[in-house]
């Protein structure tokens, strides 16, 4: 199992353009509030970070948490990063899908806008290997878009795994069909009801907020 090839071409070609959607006004008040949900969270805690992209989340992280481990796949996008890195962090490229071992150690995992560009199909196995880099008793957060009619992009196509896309135009005039899922609470605890405790969803207008710890005594394989 590896990163889709062409999700990380898109997002090799958008990368100075991938920020523009947190300047949605309508937006701007729910990621105030995740602002603070990530910084309270992840206080001096070993943070490592999957799909940190542009660094817009690693900048949060930053400043609050002891130190920071950030992974892409994209080096377009991890030079941004880079760019704007403040305090301990270190970047490193590799497969979200298949992560070579990294130096820790770590006690907490945090990933944002990431769960909802896997596919069903490999979610299972996304998990656990992102589980087998943290140790018994870690905290892990995910943020993702929740789908709002108006302000989200619009959904072109239901695949027959259940996965949902959306077709996005990039500055360069061309356009992408990304995968693009919007999990209801229900399927997010389902997820990880065999693997996790504390599981706790929160939502946001536009937002959700996933946070869970991984089991003491118990290292996956």
């Amino acid at each position: 199992m590896t990163a889709d090839p062409q999700l990380a071409e898109y997002y090799s070609r958008r990368a100075r353009e991938y920020e523009r959607i947190y300047a949605k006004p309508e937006r701007q008040e729910d990621l105030r509030q995740l602002n603070k949900i990530v910084t309270a969270f992840f206080t001096g805690a070993r943070v490592l970070e999957l799909a940190c992209g542009t660094g817009w989340w690693t900048r949060v992280l930053a400043p609050v948490a002891a130190v920071v481990t950030a992974v892409d796949i994209n080096e377009e996008v991890l030079e941004l990063a880079r760019a704007r890195a403040a305090g301990p962090v270190k970047f490193v490229r590799d497969d979200l899908y298949e992560l070579k071992p990294l130096v820790g150690p770590f006690d907490a995992g945090f990933a944002g806008f990431w769960w909802s560009h896997v596919p069903r199909a490999q979610l299972g196995g996304f998990l656990r290997n992102f589980h087998r880099a943290l140790p018994p008793g870690a905290r892990v957060m995910f943020l993702d878009n929740r789908f709002v009619p108006g302000s989200s992009t619009p959904i072109v196509r239901t695949d027959p795994a259940g996965n949902t896309w959306q077709r996005r135009r990039l500055d360069d005039g061309g356009e992408v069909e990304v995968l693009k899922n919007f999990p209801e609470p229900a399927e997010l605890t389902a997820a990880l009801a065999d693997v996790a405790t504390d599981i706790q969803v929160e939502l946001l207008p536009y937002y959700w907020c996933l946070t869970y710890r991984l089991p003491e005594g118990c290292r996956f394989s």
